[in-house]
């Protein structure tokens, strides 16, 4: 039995570091046309929905193959509104039906693949609520410091870790801010929190760059530039 699965991308036009980095030109294609992009290649989806308070990034999004049903509503596109309540928004005015695959992928996920969105469809099964994309931290985090006051003196986090060999310590993973999938009902669910019950998706360190910043931006641009090379040396070896 096929299970109807959706995207829906929220893109908000208010983007205060990076002015209108949601369709700013990324290596000839406006930012959220490589997420579309991926999520169509992954052929998860059953429609690709771009959810959204502004009529350019809407025409974009459009001219790019995504759909745009409806805008949302301005109250829904502040710095304060949180992406679960913008999804939980979409699956409403959607009407999906609770069994719904649902996939949230951010508008800047410009290393995105759909391997990496069809991995995490598979992981959706009945006793796991939530996939989500991850990294793993370069250096062990239990070796962190923190600072103890003005003067920049610190003090370790985990003292009793401090002399443990890195390969003895755990490995520890942060979210690389890609993509969610839940079903429509979890993302419904007020109380549903994306920590509990997850399952995950491991992507390679130079495919985790969270776009915040115009150095971040830079540093996208020269990662992909560079992963482009990679990519066509290996398919024309010498």
């Amino acid at each position: 039995m096929h299970e109807k699965a959706i995207a829906i991308l929220p893109a908000r036009g208010g983007s205060k570091r990076i002015p209108r980095k949601n369709i700013l030109d990324f290596h000839g294609k406006p930012a959220i046309g490589w997420p579309i992009q991926a999520a169509q290649q992954s052929a998860c989806f059953d429609r690709v929905i771009v959810t959204t308070d502004d009529a350019e990034i809407a025409r974009v999004s459009q001219t790019h193959g995504a759909e745009v049903p409806f805008l949302r509503d301005s109250t829904l596109a502040d710095d304060f509104t949180g992406t679960t309540d913008v999804i939980r928004d979409a699956v409403e005015k959607l009407n999906l039906p609770p069994k719904t695959l649902v996939c949230c992928i951010y508008p800047t996920a410009l290393f995105l693949s759909g391997d990496d969105l069809a991995r995490g469809k598979d992981q959706l099964t009945e006793d796991v609520d939530w996939v989500l994309s991850l990294g793993e931290y370069a250096t062990p985090i239990d070796r962190a410091y923190r600072m103890i006051d003005a003067t920049e003196r610190v003090a370790a986090r985990h003292p009793e870790k401090m002399p443990m060999r890195s390969q003895d310590l755990e490995p520890a993973y942060f979210d690389a801010g890609q993509f969610y999938w839940a079903r429509a009902e979890t993302w419904l669910d007020k109380n549903a929190r994306v920590w509990d019950g997850a399952a995950s998706v491991i992507l390679p360190p130079e495919r985790c760059i969270d776009i915040d910043t115009p150095t971040d931006w830079r540093r996208a641009e020269h990662q992909f530039a560079l992963l482009e090379m990679e990519k066509n040396a290996s398919s024309h070896p010498d």
